[in-house]
């Protein structure tokens, strides 16, 4: 049985300290391999607290990787004994603090409905009617009224200190990362911000994208010179087998939340990609965590840079937080690459003008920036309940199962029908939705099987997974869906399930 001594907790609560208990004896080796853990009401019991605390407790660690759970078995210790790993990577209590990010769109191109669109479900907009306009206003107004000189000025490749110090401020307080102003950058958008790294690293450099995953950074990549691969990814994400053997010198990863598919990478192969990186001097991992403001189960997952200062580079955006017009990015250098960034790119000026920082800077400084992000949060979660609440109601209910709806602001809709995805995507169309197929996130051959798979058949990748790993969700097939519902109207709700009723029949 698990013993915790809560007389040790001091001021943390009574869950993340569990949670933080048992991550410390499972990475101790207290708590082993496929062990199996006490039932909810049995280890509730045993140390006097709530079933709901144990309850949290499990559910946040089954998130991070570190437990899993079988159907009417129980739950289980994940395998994360890996020799030579980064000893440093600890995710404690005080790392599980509120976050922030989003889902973008995939690829630009979008069908041609034979009826005028009625929603599409690939448009990554977010709820313009939500935005703080009255409070940006008064920021705009109060950076005019100080005439700083700064405004006039022309800003370094970094951008202006103050929002820096902003941002670093923001990701001490809800992401328990320690980072100086002076490691990050500014951009206008992550486009900026990649181009500029593929400019940095070299154009001799291997870059790998996520397969299935988002076209437009590998378009990036390409654009600026770099070799670019996309490399399958499994259960668990990218397998560093794979890089490996590609020769992979920089990996682009969403660990967080991958888009499209939805999934949270475990801590196994979180720890397993830092160890690839730190076997050569020369590799780095971007890790993209566009959408970790909203997660609606659990607490949000520790970053990578946290576990690897030196191997990681932190990008993302207020794109998604704010709006998608609101062309402001940043990234975390590594403290080794921060010199030699300044002195090969220096030259360049942040494209993101000096009055646009100064009042972001001081939307964040007054609080407000969190306080908007409480109220989304709250607004999305609203919105995806009640939209997955009407399809679970629907006359379509029994052919439908929803996946990965926890975090992000999409979900994966998977049907079970005779026909193939082109033919539900096009009936989709003729009732003015449109509904993009996972498929189209895929790249070379994986794109193939998905939209050629016969009936009833799946993508099946390369098995990479961990002998004996139990509790992952089967990869999703030909006929799933990728639902972004960030600029859904409330009030369209009814007709868009009347809608895909209508195109089932």
């Amino acid at each position: 049985m698990i013993t915790v001594d809560f007389s040790r907790r001091g001021g943390a609560g009574l869950c993340d300290f569990l949670c933080n208990s048992i991550r410390s004896q499972i990475r101790g080796g207290q708590l082993t391999a496929d062990e199996k853990l006490p039932s909810k009401r049995a280890l509730a019991a045993h140390l006097g607290v709530s079933v709901i605390t144990v309850q949290n407790a499990y559910e946040q660690l089954i998130g991070e990787g570190y437990i899993y759970s079988i159907e009417k078995k129980g739950f289980f210790v994940t395998d994360i004994a890996l020799d030579g790993l980064a000893e440093d990577y600890v995710i404690s209590a005080e790392n599980c603090l509120p976050s922030s990010a989003a889902p973008a769109s995939a690829n630009e191109s979008s069908s041609t409905a034979s009826v005028p669109l009625f929603f599409d479900f690939r448009n990554n907009a977010t709820a313009s009617e939500r935005f703080p306009f009255s409070q940006w206003t008064r920021v705009m107004r109060s950076v005019l009224a100080g005439g700083d000189q700064k405004l006039l000025q022309r800003q370094t490749v970094s951008g202006i200190y103050e929002l820096r110090l902003a941002i670093s401020r923001y990701l001490a307080s809800f992401r328990n990362m320690q980072v100086s102003p002076e490691q990050i950058i500014i951009g206008a958008g992550t486009e900026s911000l990649y181009s500029m790294l593929v400019q940095f690293f070299g154009s001799t450099k291997t870059f790998a994208v996520e397969n299935p995953g988002y076209h437009k950074i590998a378009k990036i990549f390409e654009a600026n010179g770099a070799k670019t691969i996309p490399i399958q990814i499994d259960r668990q994400g990218i397998p560093p087998l794979l890089l490996e053997e590609n020769q992979i010198d920089i990996v682009h990863i969403s660990p967080s939340h991958h888009f499209p598919t939805g999934r949270v990478m475990p801590i196994r192969r979180r720890l397993e990609l830092l160890n690839w990186a730190e076997q050569n001097p020369s590799r780095f991992i971007i890790e993209d965590d566009y959408d970790s403001e909203f997660r609606f189960a659990g607490k949000p997952l520790p970053t990578m840079q946290t576990g690897s200062t030196d191997r990681v580079i932190y990008v993302n955006t207020f794109s998604k937080t704010i709006a998608p017009s609101f062309r402001i990015s940043y990234m975390i250098l590594p403290p080794s690459l921060y010199q030699s960034f300044q002195k090969n790119l220096g030259f360049y000026s942040c494209p993101v003008s000096a009055f646009e920082q100064f009042t972001l800077a001081s939307f964040i400084d007054a609080g407000l920036y969190e306080r908007h992000l409480i109220r989304m949060k709250n607004y999305y979660r609203n919105l995806r309940n009640a939209f997955i609440y009407a399809l679970e109601k629907s006359r379509i209910s029994s052919s439908i199962t929803i996946q990965e709806e926890e975090a992000g602001l999409h979900f994966l809709l998977n049907l079970k029908t005779q026909k193939t995805g082109q033919e539900l995507k096009s009936a989709f169309l003729s009732q003015g939705l449109n509904l993009p197929l996972l498929s189209e996130f895929y790249y070379g051959r994986y794109y193939e099987e998905a939209v050629t798979g016969g009936q009833g058949s799946t993508i099946s990748p390369p098995d990479f997974e961990p002998a004996g790993q139990a509790g992952s969700v089967s990869f999703p097939g030909a006929r799933t869906f990728v639902i972004n519902y960030s600029a859904l109207e409330k009030e369209k709700i009814p007709a868009i399930v009347q809608r895909m009723e209508k195109a089932l029949q």
